[in-house]
């Protein structure tokens, strides 16, 4: 594998620290405090071009790969933004723009992806169910035939970003199991406004990541049109892990950068901070030996992310990369924002010096948006070839 980035790599990785250092910390932290979408911060993003790196031209993207976006959700993450900015590319360029480009109608590329690159459209995707977490196949929202469309009902949790955006991805069952010929059989995909009759959602108070809101969503009757399901009616299941499986690149993404944040701010303090006859804190050991603890494994998970992303655009096998790469930066990142707060001593807790909100944001990704356990379930069903127990 060749590690060196080309000019156009660091020209969008220059861009990228440059929009996230114009906003800075102080701005998350102030979105942080009123629990308010980041927006002109993905104006600013979108108005660059980032957001659509990895859609295709001919719908106003860049054409590039998920290396290019793994880059610049990295950069803009370490500058300021932590883990959240890659819950942004994974709401809008994944669950919008890459279930559209692959499986969305002439149409509705035609009408949505300009929009969602732009930023004038953002997305959300209701999948998750309060009996139905990282068993999809159990989910109970139904969509039932009604002439030549059909009509939703059913309840959704835990889903980010419904009061900021206009279109959701809604994943369903179309036929009862018992008519199924599988379990994967009968599962479909839908693009639906969030705002329409039948559509309600509650808001979920959580710890971190409160820049993003997490809701219930309620279907009750609600009718979607035939211009609106993605993919292959029934058959949506296999489609919808290559979707999912996207995800699991910008999630990591997010958290190298917030863990390369996190050293940093250790570091600048630790080097400022000054006791016991004037010599910095950062010289000696006991501090530094965690810090480069940290930054071994940060960077660990940050070659094999590349490794997986690189894969993929070569059209190679990439899921295992792409999952272990997940389950070592959630756990190195958990580790590496609360060193920072532990070299920080007193001031690591408070809000005016950022680490905090790096530990509380990133803490939700050791069992979102799947928990460690499971992805060590894959490694050892599909890499050890060990039997599955549930």
């Amino acid at each position: 594998m060749d590690f060196r980035l080309n000019d156009e790599q660091r020209m969008m990785i220059e861009t990228a620290r440059q929009i996230g250092e114009s906003f800075g910390l102080e701005y998350w932290r102030k979105k942080d405090a009123e629990k308010a979408f980041p927006a002109e911060y993905w104006k600013a993003v979108c108005d660059a071009g980032l957001a659509g790196v990895a859609l295709p031209e001919e719908d106003g993207g860049s054409g590039l790969g998920m290396m290019e976006m793994t880059l610049i959700v990295e950069a803009l993450a370490a500058s300021g933004g932590g883990s959240t900015v890659g819950q942004l590319f994974m709401i809008n360029p994944i669950f919008g723009g890459v279930s559209i480009s692959r499986f969305g109608s002439e149409t509705m590329k035609r009408e949505l992806l300009p929009k969602i690159i732009s930023g004038e459209i953002n997305c959300c995707m209701a999948l998750t169910e309060p009996d139905a977490g990282t068993n999809t196949l159990e989910i109970k929202t139904f969509a039932s035939e009604d002439g030549d469309g059909w009509r939703l009902n059913g309840r959704k949790i835990w889903i980010t970003g419904v009061a900021s955006a206009q279109k959701m991805l809604v994943v369903a069952r179309t036929k009862k199991l018992q008519d199924s010929t599988s379990r994967t059989d009968g599962l479909s995909m839908f693009m639906i406004d969030v705002e329409r009759e039948g559509l309600s959602h509650t808001p979920i108070d959580k710890l971190g990541t409160c820049t993003l809101d997490s809701s219930s969503v309620f279907f009750d009757d609600l009718r979607v049109e035939p211009g609106e399901l993605i993919g292959t009616l029934h058959k949506g299941w296999r489609e919808l892990l290559d979707v999912l499986n996207t995800e699991r690149m910008v999630t990591t993404a997010g958290l190298v950068g917030t863990g390369e944040l996190a050293i940093k701010l250790a570091v600048d303090y630790a080097n400022d901070r000054k006791v016991f006859g004037g010599r910095p804190i950062s010289s000696y050991q006991g501090l530094q030996f965690p810090l480069a603890q940290c930054h071994v494994e940060v960077e660990s998970a940050r070659l094999l992310n590349y490794k997986a992303a690189t894969n993929f655009d070569m059209g190679l096998p990439y899921s295992n990369e792409a999952n272990a790469a997940k389950l070592i930066a959630a756990q190195a990142v958990a580790k590496a924002t609360e060193r920072s707060m532990q070299t920080m001593g007193g001031m690591g807790y408070a809000k005016e010096f950022h680490a905090e909100r790096l530990w509380r944001d990133c803490r939700l990704f050791r069992f979102a948006p799947v928990s460690e356990e499971m992805l060590l379930n894959y490694v050892a069903n599909h890499e050890l070839k060990m039997p599955k127990g549930y």
